[in-house]
Parts: structure tokens; sequence; C-alpha cells
């Protein structure tokens, strides 16, 4: 494994049955994580490079407690698609399951060709599916 690749992630949401149907299984099946375990309290999805991400049941207390953003903790996760067209197709898919578009697909300006749509879960957490050509991100490294 590469030193600071990513081994597996863990979201807790509200309600772990609603947020994989109405979220988490479409966009996660269409960036090529499988199910490969369910309990009554968390799911685990695997992608075929080895990460993980997995879904955790709030405990009752902390149910309906909506997620902030530029509160301490998580801000949002981006994912990497091999090509513009792949972020297009995302974008098509989260229309289609009704899913929170926070920003359409469009070129930003953090690097050269960097090319996202934005979105969220049920419980707001904000997520990210991002093309960045190689060349940029060559180009990134050997000017730091």
């Amino acid at each position: 494994m590469t030193l600071g690749s990513m081994n597996h992630l863990g979201v807790t949401v509200s309600d772990l049955a609603a947020a994989t149907g109405l979220f988490y299984a479409p966009v996660l099946g269409f960036l090529g994580y499988q199910e490969v375990e369910r309990l009554p309290e968390m799911s685990l999805w695997l992608a075929g490079d080895g990460s993980a991400i997995n879904l955790w049941q709030a405990k009752p207390e902390h149910r309906g407690r909506a997620a902030e953003r530029y509160a301490p903790g998580f801000h949002h996760f981006a994912f990497n698609a091999d090509s513009r067209q792949r972020v297009d197709d995302c974008h098509e898919l989260l229309q289609t399951k009704n899913i929170t578009v926070l920003d359409a697909p469009a070129a930003y300006d953090y690097l050269p060709g960097y090319y996202a749509v934005f979105f969220s879960d049920p419980d707001g957490l904000k997520y990210e599916l991002v093309h960045i050509p190689p060349e940029a991100l060559a180009a990134a490294k050997a000017e730091s």
C-alpha cells in the first residue's frame, strides 16, 4: 500500500437503512464499491484497490443532529474520477436518484483542469467527485 493512501473512511449516519438505500448504495456502487458486510449497526463497502467505506448507525441520542461543515470535524470528502465524463455521469446519477447536488459539474481554479461535482448525503455530509488531469498533478508536485 502507498503511504498516505486511504485505507478506510468511517461515516456515522442518522438512519443507516435510509442513507444506504437513498444515497450510499447508488453513489458507492457508481464509484466501484461493493457492499461486503451488513449488520444492524454498520455496513462495509470495499473498492477494487482495497479502500473501504464503513457506514455506522448513529446512537439514538445523536440521531437527527445535522452535520455542520464549518464546526470541528468532517468538512467534505473527495473521490477521484478517471475522466470529466465520469464526473458528468455521476451528476446524472445524482439527479436521477434525487440526491442533493450542491454544485453541478464545473471547472475550478484549484489546479489546471480541476473538474468536479459536489453533493451531500441525507445528513448534509458533503462529498465531491473530481477529475484532475495527471499532468496537472505532476506539475503541482514539481512546483512544491
